[in-house]
C-alpha cells in the first residue's frame, strides 16, 4: 500500500508517528511531500493535498472534532451541512471561527481527530436547534450504536432539561429523517398520532392522525414514475376505506413545518365541522 492509499483510508490526514508506525519512513515521506502526493498540514501532522478540511484543522491545533462536524464520521443522519467546524479544543483555546464544545471524557474515535459517539451526542443535545439534534440522535439509537437511557444516565440536572426532552421525542423505529421530523412537530402540535398503521387496501401508513387523517412523508424515491403509481393506488385506496389523505415532501417537512402542521390542522378543522360529509 503506497503513501497516499494509507492517508486515504485515514480520511486524508494522520499523524506522522502513525506513517512511521505503519512501515513509511523519513525518506518515503521527504519525497511524498517533495513530489506533492502529500503535504505538511503542520510539524508532525501531513494529508493528502487538498483533502485536509475539518479534520485537518483539528489535527493542526490538536483538537477533536465533534457535534455536528463529526456526524459524517458515525454516518449520522444530519439537516444541515454546518459551514462552521465543531471543535473539542481540551484546555486550549479554539480556533477563530469555531464553535468551542467541552471537554471529551469518553472514549475518543481511534484513530481520526474525532471526538467518541457518546460526547458527539451530547454536545449536539447541548449545542443545535432541537430538530437538528433529534435526527442525529435517532440514526445513532435505532443503529442501536447507544442507548437512551445511557444517554438519559449522563444528562443529569436542570441544565441538561432541554438535552432530555430531545430523548423524549426519539421514536423506536424511524425510516427516514422525515419521518422523526414530522411525528416530532405534530406531536408539539398536540395531535393524536400513531405510526405504521396497517389499513386494509392500502398497507402500512406513516401516521394516522387522530384516528382520521392519514399523513405520508416522500423522499426522493416517491418521485419515481413506477412509485407515482404506486402511492396514486394508495391514495386512492386511503379515500376508498374512509380515511382523508396529505402527503408531505422534503421541502414541506424540513423547511416549512409550521405550514404543513397548518395544513393537517386546517383538514381535521373541516373533519370536525363535518364538511366532508356534506351533500
Amino acid at each position: 500500500m503506497n503513501m497516499e492509499t494509507f492517508l486515504g483510508l485515514r480520511a486524508g490526514v494522520t499523524r506522522t508517528s502513525t506513517l512511521r508506525g505503519a512501515g513509511f519512513s523519513r525518506a518515503h515521506l521527504n519525497k511524498a511531500v517533495s513530489a506533492g502526493r502529500i503535504v505538511r498540514i503542520r510539524r508532525g501532522v501531513y494529508g493528502l493535498p487538498r483533502e485536509g478540511g475539518a479534520l485537518g484543522l483539528a489535527l493542526q491545533h490538536n483538537a477533536l472534532l465533534t457535534c455536528l462536524s463529526a456526524a459524517p464520521t458515525y454516518r449520522l443522519w444530519t439537516l444541515n451541512d454546518t459551514t462552521s467546524v465543531h471543535l473539542s479544543p481540551g484546555h486550549k483555546r479554539a480556533p477563530a471561527g469555531t464553535v468551542a464544545h467541552g471537554r471529551c471524557p469518553h472514549p475518543r474515535h481511534p484513530w481520526l481527530p474525532v471526538a467518541g459517539l457518546v460526547d458527539v451526542l451530547i454536545h449536539a443535545l447541548r449545542c443545535l436547534p432541537e430538530a437538528e439534534a433529534l435526527v442525529m440522535l435517532q440514526s445513532a439509537t435505532q443503529r442501536g450504536d447507544v442507548t437512551v437511557e445511557f444517554l438519559r444516565r449522563k444528562l443529569p440536572g436542570n441544565r441538561n432539561a432541554r438535552a432530555r426532552a430531545v430523548l423524549d421525542s426519539l421514536i423506536p423505529r424511524a425510516d427516514s429523517i422525515l419521518e422523526v421530523l414530522a411525528n416530532y412537530h405534530f406531536r408539539r402540535a398536540g395531535l393524536h398520532v400513531r405510526r405504521h398503521v396497517e389499513l386494509p387496501g392500502v398497507g402500512e401508513v406513516d401516521f394516522l392522525i387522530e384516528e382520521c387523517l392519514v399523513v405520508e412523508t416522500d423522499g426522493e424515491t416517491h418521485l419515481e414514475p413506477r412509485q407515482v403509481k404506486k402511492d396514486r393506488k394508495r391514495n386512492n385506496a386511503t379515500l376508498i376505506g374512509g380515511h382523508l389523505g396529505l402527503r408531505f415532501g422534503y421541502d414541506d417537512v424540513v423547511h416549512h413545518p409550521e405550514r404543513m402542521v397548518a395544513e393537517v390542522l386546517a383538514v381535521l378543522e373541516q373533519f370536525r365541522s363535518g364538511a366532508f360529509r356534506r351533500r
